[in-house]
Order: structure tokens, then C-alpha cells, then sequence
């Protein structure tokens, strides 16, 4: 088999697997098992041994607890706690453009975003958030530890990481935490409510670091609605025979076709992070919808509401691209122009 097609199959199997498992040991937010296995395992590379499990676990650890530190300075010093999660976001997001630890800075993102959001309003749930969030990575971890041996990655075929400049992450970073910060704030009002909102600006953020002005408005909303597409199939073919097995199925399907656009074995106009979007999106959409129905709720609506704030927050990202972006430049043409001024005095 090719390398393109095990990449494809190998990520695939380990989302619907750590999603069969995740849904079948009845776990706290189970849709945070799959959602960590794209982020952690889409990276061409075997998977961790001890010393990076260990590594990973004093991650999760550090990142939960500054998380938990976050909450009683947000209830008593409100400013200064909102001040330090933008600089927490910004730090999380320089440490995955610039250190190039990109799963290491989505976990502290999610860490400094939704557990002060959560304790806030109940320590029960912060705490119940923690043990999804730790459950769901290690889930993912092992998965694909299983999966792997079966598609297993040639020595010489991983691309060197495009790293960007000193500079240039900084600048992505501090766009992409300004982006994600509107999310923590919504989540602040109703943290069981706007918690999607969270992950999805999260998603955004990352989505973000990759792009330009020109092909911001298409790739973020275009990845939005694509994902809300998917997400509605995906419905209307799991009730036709709703079991974990069919999910598992119906998933592993999905995640096929885009594993296939993301690493580029199936030709598409839209770069990876477009179907990174993608992906995140529909399994944040799925996973609440799952649990509305297994309480009651009316799926459609609460799916046509998170839908609406998955695309209001989107055209956010786009014009704060857009308006950030211009910012940018203006400085980077006043400094040019400063500079030519000195050199003819």
C-alpha cells in the first residue's frame, strides 16, 4: 500500500475507533476521544513511546492545572484573570507556531479556555471537563498505538515542518488567540452552552495561523458549512440504523473521505488546514447532537442554533483576519517609509 493511502487508513480507523470506544465505555464528552485523535495522530510520525507518554502526561497535568489556578483569580480579580488567559492564549499559540509543539499548544489552549470557563460556574463540572479531557487524549493515544503497526510509517517519507520565523509567530499567535478569546468570553456567560463555541474557536485558531487575508473568508466559513454538510449526512444515515456499530461505520467513512483531502491522496483546491476544519467541526457538531437525543432534546434545533454561532464565530475569525491583517501591513509600510525618510536625511 502506498504511503499516501496507510496515512489516510491509519488516521481513519484511529478517529472511529477511539469514537467506538469513547461512546461504548460511556465516557464524559465522548466526542473529545476522536477530536484528540485527529489533532495528536494526524502528523505523519509513530506513535509515542514511554518517555513521550510521560511527557504528555505532565503536559496534560500542567496544563489543567494552570487551568484550575485560572478560576478563583477570574472570580476575585476578574480583570487580571481575563488579561492572563489572552496572554496564556498567546503563549499557547506561540508554543505551537513557534516551538513547532503544535498538539502541546492546542492542549494548553483547551486547558486555559475551558476549564476557568467551566469552574466558574461549578468545580463538579471543571472537574467532570478534566476527566473527559484527560480520558479523551489518552484514549486517542491508544488507538493509535493499535492502529499503527497495521499502517505503519516509512522512515524517510515524513515532510520536514514548515516552521515560520520568530516574528511571523508571534504575529499568527497573537491573531489566533484574539480569535479564540471572543469564545472563552461567550463561554464565560454559559459555559454548558457556548463550551462548542469554545472548541470551535480553538479550531479556528489554529485554522488561522496557515492563511492569508485573500483566502481567509472562503477556507473558514467554506470549512464551516462543508463540516455542517458532512455533519447532517452523517444524521440522516445514522437514523437509518442508530448503533455504535453504525456510527463507528458512518464515521469511519467520513473520516476517509477527509483524511484523503487533508494529506492530499484525493486532489482538492483547499489546503489541509481546510479539512483539519472540517473534521473538528462536524465531530463538535455530532458529539452534542448525540447526547440531545439521548436525553430528549430537539436535535434539529439545538443543532440549527450551534450551527448559527459555528458560522457567526467564523465570520469573526475572517474579519479579524482581515482587519489585523491590514493593521500589519500599515505598520509594515510606515516603518518601510520612517526608514527610507532617515536614510535620506
Amino acid at each position: 500500500m502506498v504511503i499516501g493511502a496507510r496515512r489516510v487508513f491509519r488516521l481513519s480507523l484511529t478517529i472511529a475507533l477511539s469514537l467506538a470506544l469513547a461512546y461504548g465505555l460511556a465516557l464524559d464528552l465522548p466526542y473529545f476521544a476522536p477530536i484528540f485523535a485527529f489533532i495528536l495522530c494526524a502528523a505523519p510520525k509513530p506513535p509515542m513511546g514511554l518517555k513521550g507518554l510521560l511527557g504528555l502526561t505532565l503536559v496534560l497535568v500542567l496544563t489543567l492545572g494552570i487551568g484550575l489556578l485560572l478560576i478563583p483569580v477570574l472570580m476575585h480579580y476578574p480583570f487580571t484573570g481575563l488579561l492572563l488567559v489572552l496572554l496564556g492564549l498567546f503563549f499557547a499559540n506561540y508554543v505551537a507556531l513557534n516551538l513547532g509543539k503544535g498538539p502541546v499548544g492546542v492542549l494548553l489552549a483547551v486547558g486555559i479556555a475551558m476549564i476557568p470557563a467551566a469552574g466558574l460556574l461549578s468545580f463538579a463540572l471543571a472537574t467532570m471537563l478534566i476527566v473527559a479531557l484527560v480520558a479523551g487524549v489518552a484514549l486517542a493515544v491508544a488507538c493509535y498505538s493499535v492502529v499503527y503497526p497495521f499502517f505503519p510509517e516509512d522512515t524517510d517519507s515524513a515532510p520536514p515542518p514548515d516552521t515560520p520565523t520568530p516574528l511571523q509567530s508571534s504575529w499568527l499567535a497573537t491573531r489566533a488567540a484574539l480569535i479564540v478569546y471572543p469564545g472563552f468570553l461567550l463561554a464565560l456567560i454559559n459555559p454548558t452552552l457556548y463550551m462548542p463555541v469554545v472548541m470551535k474557536s480553538l479550531a479556528l485558531g489554529q485554522q488561522t495561523s496557515a492563511i492569508d487575508a485573500r483566502s481567509a473568508g472562503r477556507e473558514l466559513i467554506g470549512s464551516t458549512l462543508m463540516a455542517g454538510l458532512l455533519s447532517i449526512l452523517l444524521w440522516l444515515g445514522l437514523s437509518i440504523y442508530p448503533s455504535l456499530w453504525m456510527f463507528f461505520l458512518w464515521i469511519l467513512l467520513a473520516a476517509v473521505y477527509v483524511s484523503a483531502k487533508f494529506y492530499g491522496v484525493s486532489p482538492s483546491r483547499y489546503p489541509p488546514t481546510f479539512w483539519q476544519n472540517v473534521m473538528v467541526t462536524m465531530l463538535i457538531l455530532l458529539g452534542p447532537a448525540v447526547a440531545d437525543s439521548a436525553v430528549g432534546k430537539d436535535v434539529y434545533a439545538a443543532f440549527a442554533v450551534r450551527i448559527s454561532l459555528f458560522i457567526l464565530v467564523s465570520i469573526y475569525a475572517w474579519l479579524a483576519v482581515l482587519l489585523l491583517d491590514h493593521l500589519s501591513e500599515r505598520r509594515r509600510k510606515n516603518t518601510l517609509a520612517v526608514g527610507a525618510l532617515m536614510e535620506r536625511t
